[in-house]
């Protein structure tokens, strides 16, 4: 069975059986809030992201993980501002990590449904597609995106929900070169769109200030099912490193294959390296070993209660645990409601005020929003830069830092 017959057969058992959305738990309190003559309305959030093709793993982890931000707040009542009681949906789009198709998204999610907020967005092309629409229609933009290009002042209404390369390279990078402090060559290979146009110069120079020499730095067209010619190329150079920047798990997986029957043995960077699960799932052994960058094991000693009840849910629902893409729309919602909360309103204007200095409690820990030194505005989700790296076949947790704003205000 393919990955998108998989990525099918698994939406549709949520949607029809419904397992983790407690239905019981869900009526019961809808029939004390009528009782108690609350009033209730809903607000949907929307979620644009791959749900087929070799990133369907994102989406739908995505997808997973906020239905259960949302269970959460509307069973502890939902969020009540000005006087009213609202709860939350989900609604979720697939964007195929194409821009045609996130522009698609975003004309459905505000023309049709009426979205004002928008939970989870993955991939720098469609992220920038929404965007277009979101900014000029005062809609609430989270997303994944691992660009500068949708950062800044000139977009207030959008916040970024995970680290990007901006937070992840240079200790992601010098931690791997403490490992290996002989290495001395390297090659990357990205993903022939915005994500990895974006990606490829941040990773050539800090690279080069570790000093180590890029030999090559090559692209490959999302979508592409043969990676020999790669492969073969890479192994012809013989890099003491190899770097597959913001390939999916699956392409990672069909190249590491390749490259292991080449007899090449470096060193494996995945800086956007998410689920092992699908990459051991393509690459078998050839994956150990492997460095992840946007990874977690939320299972491990250092994750917090949340993340272990969200990480074992996820993997009897999905088959996979969570990353550090899936579990940020989990955040996303948590810090949408404090912003709310905040602002007395649900009035998308008011709360893109708040949301820079807002606090809340996110999967992690005490969080909030800071990156103002880097992107000239305070929309980037402080959350601590993980580590792990593929041992016996599952990710294991080799070092965790926080950002020093995060730092500061876990202080106050």
């Amino acid at each position: 069975m393919s990955l998108e017959q998989r990525s099918n057969q698994r939406r549709r058992y949520r949607m029809n059986i419904g397992k983790w959305t407690r239905p019981l738990g869900a009526v019961t309190l809808m029939l004390l809030l009528a009782q108690a003559g609350a009033a209730q309305e809903t607000l949907k959030l929307g979620i644009s992201a791959p749900m087929s093709g070799s990133a369907a793993t994102w989406g739908l982890g995505m997808e997973w993980a906020a239905e259960q931000a949302v269970e959460h707040v509307n069973e502890d009542g939902g969020v009540t501002v000005d006087g009213k009681t609202y709860n939350f949906e989900v609604v979720t789009y697939d964007n195929k990590y194409s821009a045609t198709e996130g522009a698609r998204n975003a004309q459905t999610m505000l023309n049709r449904d009426g979205v004002k907020f928008i939970a989870g967005s993955i991939g720098t092309a469609p992220v920038r597609a929404m965007q277009a629409l979101t900014e000029r229609n005062g809609v609430i933009l989270f997303n994944t995106a691992w660009g500068k290009s949708v950062k800044g002042p000139q977009f207030p209404y959008t916040f970024t929900q995970m680290n990007t390369p901006f937070e992840i390279l240079e200790p992601f990078y010098s931690f791997i070169k403490e490992q290996h402090p002989d290495l001395e060559t390297a090659v990357l290979i990205s993903p022939n769109d915005a994500t990895g146009q974006e990606l490829e110069p941040v990773a050539v120079e800090t690279w080069k200030s570790l000093g180590v020499e890029m030999l090559a730095s090559d692209w490959y067209e999302r979508g592409t099912t043969e990676f020999q010619p790669i492969a073969t190329k890479i192994a012809s150079l013989d890099p003491g490193l190899v770097d597959f920047s913001a390939a999916p798990p699956t392409d990672v997986g069909s190249i590491l294959k390749e490259l292991d029957v080449l007899g090449w043995e470096g060193v494996k960077v995945m800086t956007a390296g998410t689920s092992v699960e699908a990459l051991m799932a393509v690459a078998g052994d050839a994956a150990e070993g492997a460095y992840l960058g946007a990874s977690a094991d939320f299972s491990s000693d250092s994750a917090t209660e949340v993340q272990k009840k969200l990480n074992a849910g996820a993997r009897e629902a999905l088959g996979e645990p969570l990353n550090g893409i899936t579990i940020s729309s989990y955040d996303a919602i948590l810090a949408l409601r404090a912003a709310m909360q905040e602002a007395d309103s649900v009035d998308p204007e008011k709360i893109k005020d708040v949301l820079p200095s807002v606090r809340f409690d996110s999967s992690y820990g005490p969080s909030g929003f800071g990156g103002a030194d880097v992107y000239d505005y305070p929309q980037q989700m402080l959350i601590p830069v993980i580590v792990t790296q593929v041992v016996d076949g599952k990710a294991v947790e080799l070092t965790r830092s926080n950002p020093a704003e995060l730092e500061a205000l876990s202080n106050d």
